[in-house]
């Protein structure tokens, strides 16, 4: 049950208990009234509305044209009490008291303080304005109408707020068990069936070791996923670039990072991991088994820059052309196109027998964008 329901129940207990100062006052003053068969009929015309009214805010809820014909009542309510209520001898008419209080608290559950606040201004400025002017008592109404609403606008902020996070904590939290579940299951099956791939690989030799190998690399690579704090504790939609990256180091790639968290939304830093990926299975595809890779990770503030270098035979300059013209679309479609999405570039450079070096540069700007973008994409 959210605060906003919570008000609107007690804001409807307290419409019909406000009811009684006008009911007790006017029947203590009933000798001086003017009008008291219109006293009392506007008493029963306050009842039924206060009825009305919590019946529509309970069934389609803080519609805006209930707060407005709330208002509106409310207001009519106060014009007829100077006439109805009126009293001998230019008295100041029987007040509806905190009865005018009811409307006020509920546009402030529905629209916050500020509304709050005017809602309670206007109908003080009908007290004065139907009620003998300013005086000692409608300045107290006023004042109290007033910060009424602005107080329980801020209470109602500040309890949407709070719900809000109590919610997200406990998708964190429910996030983390089934993480743990995972890494769990991973731990049981998946790990241990790697292990003993990259073992008897190993023991068999020949085109079995190499798969031992690959094996023995992704064991450790879903190692460092299940052990990574990104993954153990989620940064609110962000992503650590440099434990994404971190994966690939191993015997032949190097990876250098800041010693501070390179964070970035998870969508983005996905797509940027991704194309890093591209680059660094190129290697291991086109070049010899011995080739050395580099991984560079820079972050100014303004971009974040990662640079793929390796060693190995490099390639002529026309070459990526081509082997776009033939339909080979590695990658223009998985570095370059993933990197311009992000609102980024890629540029690569290489020279037979120089090796090849791949730059990715993201803006931060375009980052946060480019992750806005990333994350309706997956439905987040």
């Amino acid at each position: 049950m959210g605060i906003q329901v919570q008000l609107r129940r007690a804001n409807t207990v307290f419409r019909f208990v406000a009811l009684g100062y006008p009911i007790l006052l006017g029947a203590f003053a009933f000798d001086s009234l003017l009008r008291p068969v219109w006293g009392a009929l506007l008493v029963v015309v306050l009842l039924v509305w206060t009825w009305a009214a919590t019946e529509w805010y309970r069934r389609r809820g803080y519609e805006p044209k209930a707060l407005y014909a709330d208002l509106a009542v409310t207001v009519a309510a106060v014009a007829a009490s100077s006439w109805a209520l009126a009293r001998a001898g230019g008295e100041v008419p029987v007040s509806v008291g905190p009865w005018m209080a009811g409307a006020v608290l509920a546009w402030a559950a529905a629209w916050g303080r500020r509304s709050g606040a005017i809602a309670g201004a206007v109908v003080a400025v009908a007290g004065m304005a139907f009620r003998g002017g300013v005086h000692s008592s409608t300045v107290n109404e006023a004042v109290l109408l007033v910060l009424t609403g602005f107080a329980a606008g801020h209470l109602v902020r500040l309890g949407v707020v709070a719900e809000q996070r109590m919610r997200e904590a406990a998708e964190r939290n429910a996030a983390a068990r089934e993480r743990e579940r995972l890494a769990r299951d991973i731990h049981d099956s998946v790990l241990q069936v790697l292990a003993l791939v990259q073992r008897r690989g190993s023991e068999i030799g020949g085109e079995a070791a190499e798969l031992g190998r690959l094996a023995g690399r992704q064991e450790e690579a879903l190692r460092a996923l299940i052990r990574s704090a990104s993954y153990r504790r989620p940064l609110d939609g962000q992503r650590d670039l440099r434990e994404l990256l971190g994966r690939h180091e191993g015997p032949d790639v190097t990876v250098a990072a800041p010693a501070t968290p390179v964070l970035l939304p998870a969508e983005t830093a996905r797509q940027f991991a991704a194309a890093v990926a591209s680059a660094v299975d190129n290697v291991r595809e086109h070049c010899p088994a011995a080739t050395r890779v580099w991984l560079l990770l820079e972050d100014d503030g303004e971009a974040v820059t990662v640079s793929v270098r390796d060693d190995g035979p490099g390639f002529a300059p026309e070459r990526l052309a081509a082997a776009a013209a033939e339909g080979r679309l590695g990658v223009a479609q998985s570095i370059r196109g993933r990197i311009r999405e992000l609102g980024g570039s890629a540029e690569i450079v290489s020279a037979p027998g120089e090796g090849t070096e791949v730059e990715m540069r993201v803006p931060r700007v375009e980052t946060e964008a480019g992750g806005a973008r990333g994350d309706a994409r997956s439905g987040r």
